[in-house]
């Protein structure tokens, strides 16, 4: 397990950023401080005045340009696909050569892949990489070649850690699926039904909040759910195992029972949701997303009622402004979240312009603030999660 006392955390929002914690922050750099931004994209005149800054105190090693590494978490996924587009648009705008590698989900090509950025003399690093257990063994790497790195969503030591707000964005979507499926099923055949969370062990112990988080939140709007009644399935981050692994577990839930499924990602969630309707059992089966970087589905997919969004299209608006600011020697933000919306077809249009908005919500949305807050009272008070709390919200 990675030492939570290596971290040095900072994250930030998607449409709004809010800055918790105690902890002292920098001045504004160049029109960009993240507790009052909002998420847009600066211009290329503010951008390339944070370089200039930057090279003041940390200059390119080719005595020339700025070069970045990013490692993204997988290139032919639509959250590595959209991530990856915002961060080369920031990198072109800012002057900055951007070098991609693809972790593959994959934690010996990370490394191989940071090895190559160090060879390559990058000036900084971006990594978005799966596996835990090849955190510390890439981090390490970086350290002794004196590069920085932001790493996105997976926490690695002695990095900035930047990405989802993980026990509200869960709880979010697991109380959105519990108050969806009442609405659709009634309260009654819900206690009778299967709730189905798609997990990724091999991330670590803060992903695992995001599906813990899903219970939790499940839990606060169909109290008394049976146990015996949850299951559990490691999805591996693909929609091909996702897919396997559900149709597994379907033999164990009985015909005519509600079906409850949510992910980690919008990918884990469409392959089990696949896996349910090839068993033709799509009468029983409601899905909500993660993400809301699948909007195509989200869009058009009947069954896969909404999503919480985490915008990795705007991460790039914040990343190359983040790392420019640890450049030029300025003090970060110890802690802020990405702040998460449910993604629907009533309100996809306002994300996503591509989709039209369709009809209205069947129901009407409230998040339980009060159960989140005595939730992250017990994230807070569990002994496994001491060190991490820095990665919780206040509230």
């Amino acid at each position: 397990m990675i030492a939570p006392t290596m971290f040095r955390v900072i994250a930030a929002t998607a449409l709004t950023c809010s800055i918790l914690g105690a902890a002292a922050v920098g001045a504004e750099f160049h029109g960009f401080d993240p507790a009052t931004y909002d998420g847009t994209m600066l211009s290329a005149a503010q951008l390339k005045a944070m370089v200039a800054d930057a090279e003041k105190k940390t200059p390119p090693k080719d005595g020339k340009t700025y070069t970045f590494g990013f490692a993204n978490l997988q290139r032919d996924i639509a959250f590595g696909i959209l991530t990856e587009k915002g961060i080369q648009a920031n990198a072109d705008a800012a002057g900055i050569k951007l070098v991609v590698a693809d972790n593959r989900l994959d934690g010996p090509t990370g490394l191989t892949n940071a090895q190559s950025f160090i060879r390559q003399h990058v000036d900084f690093v971006i990594e978005f990489q799966t596996d835990v257990n090849f955190g510390p063994k890439i981090s390490a790497a970086f350290k002794d070649a004196g590069i920085k790195v932001i790493a996105i969503d997976i926490p690695m030591p002695d990095t900035t850690f930047f990405g989802v707000n993980n026990p509200r964005s869960g709880f979010m979507t697991g109380s959105y699926l519990g108050a969806a499926a009442i609405h659709q099923f009634g309260k009654d055949k819900v206690l009778s039904g299967y709730f189905v969370d798609g997990a990724l062990p091999q991330s670590g112990v803060i992903p695992a909040l995001r599906t813990r988080g899903q219970l939790a939140g499940f839990n606060a709007e169909v109290p008394n759910f049976p146990a015996d009644h949850i299951l559990q399935i490691d999805t591996k981050n693909t929609l091909q195992e996702s897919y396997s692994q559900m149709s597994n577990v379907l033999g164990r839930i009985p015909h005519g029972v509600p079906i409850m499924v949510t992910a980690i990602n919008d990918q884990s969630a469409i392959g089990m949701l696949r896996a349910v309707k090839s068993a033709g059992r799509a009468d029983d089966l409601i899905v909500v997303g993660s993400g809301a970087d699948e909007s195509q589905a989200l869009a058009s997919e009947e069954k896969l009622v909404a999503s919480t969004g985490s915008f990795p299209e705007r991460y790039g608006n914040y990343i190359i402004p983040m790392a420019l600011d640890e450049l030029a020697g300025n003090a970060v933000p110890p802690a802020a979240f990405v702040h998460h919306v449910m993604v629907s077809k009533a309100n996809i249009c306002k994300y996503n312009p591509q989709f039209p908005c369709k009809g209205k919500d069947a129901f009407t949305y409230v998040f339980p603030q009060a159960a989140f807050e005595k939730y992250l009272a017990e994230l807070r008070s569990d002994s496994t999660l001491s060190g991490y709390t820095a990665l919780f919200p206040n509230n």
